[in-house]
């Protein structure tokens, strides 16, 4: 299909207590994929529907044994097969808002992370690998020795290639154009972008940065922001503001930026998209790109955890990487 429909979907939820409030939120979302779906049909065919960061959890408490306790849930799970029925009903994808994840396999840390579902089950599975830090407490596959999978995985689907990174993780040039140099054509952002970082001058960095990655990438984005009020996540208030941006780094659709549920379809054009990658030789960051030049990236600076990651363990690392920094 080279001509669809994406839609960024923004929530506002109240910040939950437990695991057991993910099942509601999950219900709501769906409420919100068939409303998209069939109240846009006469004019878009909407297939791709990508939602906010801590859409279903959010890191309320301060450590990760109370998060694994109270928040965190294993991937797949009956939600993540709730989203792979409607998708199967509709002929949809859909870039969940985050969970907080935990897996055996690497049982003192938490994830939080996204996943790309479709008629199939999951597609791919991103945990982020830049948390705000030193606010969130969940591990970036960075952090764990050894660890063998994909930190950046791009999946070919009948909608072309997707990849996704979550909210902070934009702010990292580096990250975005890893999953870019994977193969992505749609990078979907998954966020909560909060005030007064958000979509209103002079501080609007949200749309900023979601301009500027789509552009030097030559890549959809699709950013769907946290749309609660103050009173539901204190100590912030998430401004909404999702949207979709073209190739040329173009605003397609965007939300009026305020607290509240809010949908933003605009058209995706995968035969454009392909059609300027291959013609274009001036403007081609990617096959422009001199990587040995920039030692910078091939340096240590954020040092990998050693031990349990808790506050003040990342305010030493913090540290610790602005005198390696400084150095370099």
């Amino acid at each position: 299909m080279n001509t669809f429909y994406a839609a960024a979907c923004q929530t506002a939820f109240e910040s939950p207590e437990s695991s057991s409030q993910i099942k509601e939120r999950v219900n709501r979302i769906r409420q919100i994929i068939e409303q998209t779906i069939i109240g846009y049909e006469p004019f878009f065919d909407v297939r791709l529907l990508v939602f906010p960061e801590f859409a279903h959890t959010v890191p309320i408490y301060d450590s990760v044994a109370k998060l694994r306790d109270k928040l965190a849930v294993p991937l797949p799970n009956e939600h993540t097969d709730q989203y792979q029925k409607i998708a199967k009903k509709y002929g949809c994808i859909v870039q969940t808002g985050t969970f907080l994840e935990v897996d055996p396999n690497y049982p003192d840390h938490v994830f939080n992370t996204t996943c790309l579902i479709s008629a199939d089950g999951i597609l791919s599975k991103y945990r982020k690998v830049n948390p705000w830090i030193p606010w969130e407490l969940h591990a970036s596959p960075h952090d764990i020795p050894g660890y063998t999978e994909d930190p950046f995985p791009v999946v070919e689907t009948e909608l072309g290639r997707i990849g996704v990174a979550i909210c902070y993780d934009w702010l990292f040039p580096e990250s975005i154009r890893q999953i870019a140099f994977n193969g992505a054509e749609i990078i979907n952002r998954v966020s909560a972008y909060m005030d007064p970082w958000g979509a209103t001058p002079p501080m609007d960095w949200w749309t900023l940065f979601n301009r500027a990655r789509a552009a030097e990438n030559r890549v959809y984005v699709v950013a769907a922001n946290q749309g609660a009020a103050f009173h539901q996540y204190p100590p912030f208030s998430w401004p909404g503001g999702s949207m979709i941006v073209d190739y040329d780094g173009r605003i397609l659709a965007q939300a009026d930026p305020g607290p509240g549920e809010k949908v933003v379809v605009a058209p995706i054009h995968l035969d454009n998209l392909r059609h300027e990658r291959q013609r274009r030789i001036g403007h081609d960051m990617q096959a422009h790109f001199r990587s040995e030049v920039h030692p910078y990236a091939r340096a240590s600076s954020f040092p990998p955890a050693k031990g349990p990651i808790n506050a003040e363990e990342l305010k030493a690392r913090i540290q610790l990487a602005k005198g390696i920094g400084n150095k370099t």
